[in-house]
């Protein structure tokens, strides 16, 4: 026990530390590429080695990721994964592209963190404002009409024991209207790498493994419905070979 504290406190260290570090980067990146890179693609991607910086530096984790990584990363796709815990940003970081996250507002309002979220143009979502969610996927819209990604968690919130939730279909419309792809990842791992409501990590191998994309050439607002369910679907497939292969047990991916 206290052996996971410590690893903790210093994981924490090492987080605030590449911030501190990475923002000024960030800032230089981003005013130096502004006049040909509107979507903040560059800048994003080195505010993303937080999360790489994080992982190398902490003895607890190990993180992978598996699976269709796409050719082009200038592709923009509407990126949906399932939700364990806080790590899955830090886990998501490794994919080898830039994507525009949307997230609560109160992560805009940390130091340093928050900064970098404006400077990169990543998405505010402040749940308290219903208008919130409209203004959220317009400016996901912006983001894949400038050829940057959007990663957004259906489930809107973390499981709590690791079943798979019901989707919202916001991803799946903002999909269908900007006529990109959805790309599934399949997140494992990460909820072993910090439980809800304790700020204590935990030892994890974690793993996202990227599936192929679902086109949604020719789709309508009326086949939202479906192609919400083929992404969850995909990703509760790919669950449950992942936990198979770590000799778990199968979990309740069945929508409620």
């Amino acid at each position: 026990m206290l052996s996971r504290t410590l690893w903790s406190i210093w994981t924490w260290f090492v987080l605030a530390m590449a911030v501190i570090i990475i923002t000024p980067l960030v800032a230089v990146i981003r005013l130096a590429t502004m006049p040909f890179d509107p979507g903040a693609y560059h800048a994003g991607r080195m505010f993303r080695q937080v999360g790489v910086v994080m992982e190398k530096l902490s003895p607890l984790w190990k993180f992978t990721v598996t699976g269709s990584v796409p050719d082009d990363p200038r592709r923009p796709y509407v990126v949906v994964a399932n939700h364990e815990s806080f790590v899955d940003i830090l886990l998501l970081c490794h994919v080898p592209m830039e994507t525009k996250w949307m997230s609560k507002s109160d992560f805009f309002k940390f130091p340093l963190v928050g900064w970098c979220m404006r400077m990169v143009g990543d998405i505010r979502l402040d749940r308290d404002d219903k208008k919130s969610g409209i203004r959220a996927l317009q400016e996901s819209r912006d983001r894949l009409d400038k050829k940057v990604s959007v990663m957004i968690f259906p489930e809107g919130t973390r499981s709590k024991t690791g079943e798979l939730q019901d989707f919202k279909t916001g991803a799946f419309r903002l999909a269908i209207q900007a006529g990109v792809p959805i790309l599934p990842i399949a997140v494992i791992g990460t909820r072993d790498a910090l439980v809800k409501h304790d700020w204590r990590f935990g030892r994890s191998h974690a793993e996202a493994r990227v599936l192929p994309p679902i086109e949604t050439d020719g789709l309508t607002k009326h086949d939202v419905d479906e192609l919400t369910a083929r992404a969850r679907d995909a990703i509760a497939v790919a669950l449950d070979e992942m936990r198979s292969d770590r000799g778990l047990p199968p979990i309740d991916t069945t929508a409620s």
